[in-house]
Order: structure tokens, then C-alpha cells, then sequence
């Protein structure tokens, strides 16, 4: 099936021959859609907490947090080019002789006007003009039109600011007097907030191997200030997405794809790659959030409590399990002890119809267990709460993305329609047993759970194949707690334009 240059390649990957034909299997037998039986509420599988018992979980984390292992996990490979796609549209599409203000009046260029029309509220904004008037000395007499194209050309392109090959986490996001700050520093400067244990706070950054340059020679400018500001030291580690994650390119016939020298096709397989990258790294609790999904420093403070909130439940969820756990090892557990269990999976954990048996009860006890931030829908796209039925008849709490489901069914579109929460990712993970070993963690991956998406290459269609990504398939055997948080602790920074909201304008 291979020749002995592909089966090279394969080697290369670190993947095996059966391996490769068992993906280009899937191709072929494709992918069962989730089947959801329920979206989540916050009357059916989402708890809602009071002010009281927020504040409760905010101290108990207070209290706790010195006597554990603390880190912050943030999947951050991302290329900024996504966030400025209409800006690269209006460098194809506009000549700079003609009358910028009839161009942006036009329907579809209504986030072209949105940006230029609010051009100095972006960070960068001076550093793009400071450019411009060196290569420029008379810039400031340019037709207006000349002087966007210019300005755009400028920040996207390699003979200028190059955001278009720059780590969306290396952008500027905000600034605050003459300091330039990006995602990657608000990521720092918020996790000093609550992922401090001892006075140093850890970082894992899951970067594209060819950027971790960039994010250390980033750091080491910034560290000194972050560290003074803030008080804390800052230990940083990098991964890189592994090679034998990659996944297969097959054709619209899930025949394999060869490109024109004829070598085999190999993809990044989505986040859900970043399994083995959680895996290798090891903490008593682990926040995991969006390298995009940072605040200006004015609200830092609402989200670390919040934070500080997810991690208490954690805490206390934790306490609990690690109880039973310890008290079921013991040879005669008592009638009480497996029932006082069972309600606890069943009230607490949320998992229905559990036999009170000692073997069934420790199989759901001792797993990895993360409480998730859920935010009420706002339409933006992605995946939200659901209770799913196994291929078993087993009901569980699962975060669900919308390529998961099949929506041209009815009673599944519905159920889509209903979802009143969205995952902003969000999640505080505890991955350690009652000895404090860690779990492993691809070990509660459901290899059925990722999908197949059509993309093309060199201008040929293809399939690709995704893993199970990290928050939901690679997850699904995990327990789950869903927590509503508010709506302020999701700011993700898809679009340049969404740098406009009032999170990202410092007062």
C-alpha cells in the first residue's frame, strides 16, 4: 500500500504503518455523531452559586493554595493571521487611488470601517504610524486612502510589524502609558493573581516549535517589570505539538492522498493533540485557558476571583473523593459508607443510577475530575454543555462541539437550539490521585469522539482527520462539573476588532 518512501515518512512521524491504515479506516467508516440526550441548565446539570458560597470557595482556595502545586496551562500555537482575514481582503481588494469613504460604506465593509474608524484605540496603533512617518516624511499629506493601505501594509506584512507571521500571543493587545503589552504578558500578569503558590507562579505555553524563540526573547524583556509589579517569580516551560499526533490526508474517496512528488499528506490534528502535552505535565491543580481570552488590568481582579471560585469547588470536590476513596480501599466498607458514596457521585458528580458497589464505585471515584466555567449562550461558535449517551446507554456530562453533532437531525438541531451555556474554556483540572500520583491521562480519552473535516491542499480537496479535542473527547472520561460563571470572564480576541471591547481598552 506504501511505498517505502511513504513508509519513511511514517517513521518520521513517529507513527507506525497499522497506525496510519487504521486512520484512513476511519475515513472510510467515518465518525459516529455524539448522540445528546439533554443540553445542560442551570436546572438540569449546571450549578449556579450564591454570593455566599462563591466567597466560601474563593477563601478555601485562599487557605489551601500554599500546599499545592499550581500551574497554568495555555494552548497558545495560534498564528495572529486569522484575526486580521478582512484586512488582508482589503489589501487585495482596494486600490489606493480610489475614495476610501465610498469603499467603506459597502455592506461587506463594515468591520473595515468599524477598525479604521477606531484606528487609534488599538494598541499598536503609534507603533504602525512611527514606522510609517520614517519611511514616509510626508505621510501626513497622503490622501486618506493611501495612508490605511499603507497602514495596513505596514502592520500585516514582513517589511513591516509582520503580525500576519507573529504567535497571536505576541501581538500587542493593550497598552498602558508607554508599555506595549501582549496576550502572552496578561496571561502572566493575571495568573500572579491566582495561580501563585509560595510567591512563584508556573506557566506551560504549548507553542509552534518554530515561535518559542520569539516567547522567550518576549519574556526575558518583560520579566523584570512583571516580576516587580507584580511580586511574584515566573517559572515558564514550552511544548511543542508532537509529530505523532499528525494525522493522515486522505481524498474525497478516504483513499490515501499523495501530493504531487508523491509523499503522504500529514496534518496537525487539533487541540485535541494537546492530550499528550497535559499529560507531561504535572501539578496538583491545573487552570487551563485560551491564550486569546485575556482583560486589560482593570478587571484582572473579577476574573482571578472567579478563578479562585472554580478551584475551591475543585478543592472541595477533591477532599470529598480522596475520603471515599480511602475509607472503600478498606476490605469491608460498611452498607452506609457505599450508599453515602453513591448519592455523593450521584448529587455531587452527577452521575445517575450507580450501583452502590465497592468496584463500580472507586472505577468513577478514581479519575480525573475538572470543574468547567460555563457562560450563558451568546452565539459565538463552538461547543457547550450536554448530557450524552454512550455507545453503553451511559449518561454523562460532556462539553460538545457543534462538529460533533449531527444537526441535520431534528431532535438534535433542537436540542442546539436550546443550549443556554457556551464552553469558554474555562476548566480547573485536578489530575492527581489521594497519594498525590498522577493519572494518566490518555487513559480517559474517548478515541471515538473526534471528526472529520474537509479542507484542501496545494488547491486539491482533501479530508483530515482530528483528534478527540482536548476539552471534550480527550476529556470524556473524566468527571465533569459544570459551574456558571459570568459572561466578563469570556473575552477572546478572534477578530482585531474585538480589541475595541471595553475589557481591552484600559481606563
Amino acid at each position: 500500500m506504501f511505498t517505502e518512501k511513504n513508509i519513511q515518512q511514517i517513521k518520521a512521524h513517529g507513527l507506525s504503518e497499522a497506525s496510519v491504515k487504521g486512520q484512513l479506516q476511519i475515513f472510510k467508516n467515518g465518525i459516529p455523531f455524539a448522540n445528546v440526550a439533554e443540553a445542560a441548565s442551570t436546572e438540569n446539570g449546571i450549578e449556579v452559586f450564591s454570593e455566599k458560597e462563591q466567597q466560601h470557595f474563593a477563601n478555601l482556595f485562599e487557605v489551601e493554595k500554599d500546599k499545592l502545586d499550581l500551574l497554568k496551562f495555555v494552548p497558545a500555537s495560534g498564528a495572529a493571521t486569522r484575526m486580521f482575514e478582512f484586512l488582508h481582503q482589503f489589501l487585495e481588494n482596494y486600490e489606493p487611488k480610489l475614495e476610501i469613504e465610498s469603499f467603506l460604506q459597502k455592506e461587506e465593509n463594515e468591520n473595515l470601517k468599524v477598525f479604521f474608524d477606531s484606528i487609534e484605540k488599538f494598541a499598536f496603533s503609534d507603533l504602525v504610524f512611527w514606522e510609517l512617518e520614517v519611511k514616509y516624511r510626508d505621510f501626513k499629506t497622503f490622501e486618506k486612502g493611501k495612508k490605511y493601505y499603507l497602514f495596513v501594509q505596514e502592520m500585516l506584512e514582513e517589511t513591516g510589524l509582520n503580525f500576519n507571521n507573529t504567535p497571536k500571543g505576541l501581538v500587542p493587545f493593550h497598552k498602558y502609558g508607554e508599555n506595549y503589552v501582549t496576550a502572552f504578558g496578561e496571561q502572566l500578569y493575571e495568573t500572579a493573581f491566582y495561580v501563585t503558590s509560595k510567591g512563584v507562579a508556573n506557566l506551560h505555553f504549548t507553542v509552534s516549535e518554530g515561535h518559542e524563540k520569539r516567547f522567550k526573547k518576549w519574556f526575558d524583556e518583560i520579566k523584570h517589570l512583571v516580576e516587580k509589579k507584580t511580586g511574584v517569580r515566573f517559572k515558564i516551560t514550552y511544548s511543542f505539538q508532537k509529530k505523532k499526533t499528525d494525522t493522515i490526508a486522505a481524498t474525497p474517496q478516504n483513499e490515501v492522498f499523495l501530493d504531487e512528488s508523491g509523499n503522504l499528506v500529514f496534518r496537525p490534528s487539533g487541540h485535541g493533540a494537546l492530550l499528550e502535552n497535559l499529560n507531561d505535565v504535572d501539578a496538583d491543580i491545573i487552570f487551563i485557558k485560551n491564550i486569546d481570552n485575556v482583560v486589560s488590568e482593570n478587571y484582572v481582579e473579577t476574573i482571578a476571583f472567579q478563578k479562585k471560585v472554580l478551584a475551591g469547588k475543585l478543592i472541595s470536590l477533591q477532599k470529598k473523593i480522596f475520603g471515599f476513596v480511602e475509607k472503600l480501599h478498606s476490605e469491608n466498607p460498611s452498607a452506609e459508607l457505599l450508599k453515602n458514596a453513591s448519592e455523593f457521585i450521584s448529587s455531587e458528580l452527577k452521575i445517575q443510577n450507580i450501583s452502590a458497589v465497592k468496584e463500580i464505585l472507586l472505577k468513577i471515584l478514581e479519575r480525573p475530575i475538572r470543574v468547567c466555567g460555563v457562560v450563558k449562550n451568546t452565539g459565538a461558535p463552538g461547543g457547550g454543555p450536554f448530557l450524552v449517551k454512550d455507545k453503553n446507554g451511559n449518561l454523562s456530562y460532556q462539553i460538545v462541539e457543534m462538529l460533533q453533532m449531527d444537526t441535520n437531525n431534528p431532535q438534535q438541531k433542537t436540542l442546539v437550539e436550546k443550549a443556554t451555556h457556551f464552553n469558554p474554556v474555562d476548566l480547573v483540572c485536578g489530575v492527581r490521585n489521594n497519594k498525590s500520583e498522577k493519572y494518566d491521562l490518555l487513559k480517559f480519552s474517548d478515541s471515538d469522539a473526534g471528526f472529520i473535516s474537509e479542507k484542501s491542499h496545494q488547491g486539491k480537496p482533501i479530508k483530515a482527520l482530528e483528534l478527540p479535542g482536548l476539552w471534550n473527547g480527550a476529556m470524556a472520561d473524566w468527571n465533569t462539573v459544570f459551574v456558571e460563571v459570568p459572561l466578563i470572564t469570556f473575552n477572546p480576541v478572534k477578530t482585531v476588532n474585538d480589541l475595541l471591547n471595553e475589557v481591552h481598552q484600559p481606563k
